[in-house]
């Protein structure tokens, strides 16, 4: 019998809330999350699948890299971690937050219909890719330096992701992969293969 291998342990680095949607969201080093909404005061808390965003700073760290000067919540997402691949979860997966704060991975990556202020500065952003969402199934407080524990890998489902979002989703996926190969096709030389 053979036995997966959880990501992580990592750790929480930032909590980041803000009002309003679209723009840059406030570091801040903690917040309370409601059962089944998001955080108090944010903006993207509500009744969907994407209630909660989380991005590793090592993601982050590889816009520095390119020349950006963006720290965490600029990428708006709510909590920043280090230390676990958020990518290695798939969608079903559940993670613990601190002693009480329970999540269920909802989406991984989004499609971006309008393009970020980052997205402009950079040419790129590290969000649409490799930021996840999640919904909250037990709240609670959630601060910098709270561990983030995966507890199980899921069947690349949940219950509150709609089958339209996930449709939506692998087009958006078959569209850059088709423009990529139509650019390698044509000589193109992609900047991470530069």
């Amino acid at each position: 019998m053979t036995q997966t291998m959880l990501p992580g342990p990592g750790t929480v680095t930032s909590v980041n809330l803000s009002e309003k949607k679209t723009v840059r969201k406030t570091r801040g080093s903690e917040g309370v999350l409601i059962e089944d909404r998001g955080f108090e005061g944010d903006a993207h808390a509500g009744d969907w699948h994407r209630q909660v965003s989380l991005l590793a700073q090592e993601s982050i760290d590889s816009m520095v890299a390119k020349g950006l000067d963006v720290a965490a919540g600029d990428f708006a997402e709510n909590i920043t971690t280090t230390g676990i691949d958020l990518l290695a979860l798939p969608v079903g997966s559940e993670i613990r937050i601190g002693d009480e704060v329970l999540l269920e991975v909802s989406q991984i990556g989004k499609v971006c219909h309008t393009k970020c202020a980052i997205y402009y500065q950079a040419g790129d952003c590290v969000m649409p890719r490799e930021g996840i969402f999640a919904v909250v199934r037990h709240g609670g407080p959630v601060r910098s330096g709270d561990a983030v524990v995966a507890l199980t890998l899921g069947n690349g489902t949940c219950d509150r992701t709609p089958e339209s979002a996930v449709r939506e989703f692998a087009e958006e996926r078959a569209k850059e992969a088709a423009l990529i190969e139509r650019a390698r096709s044509i000589g193109v030389e992609l900047a991470d293969e530069a």
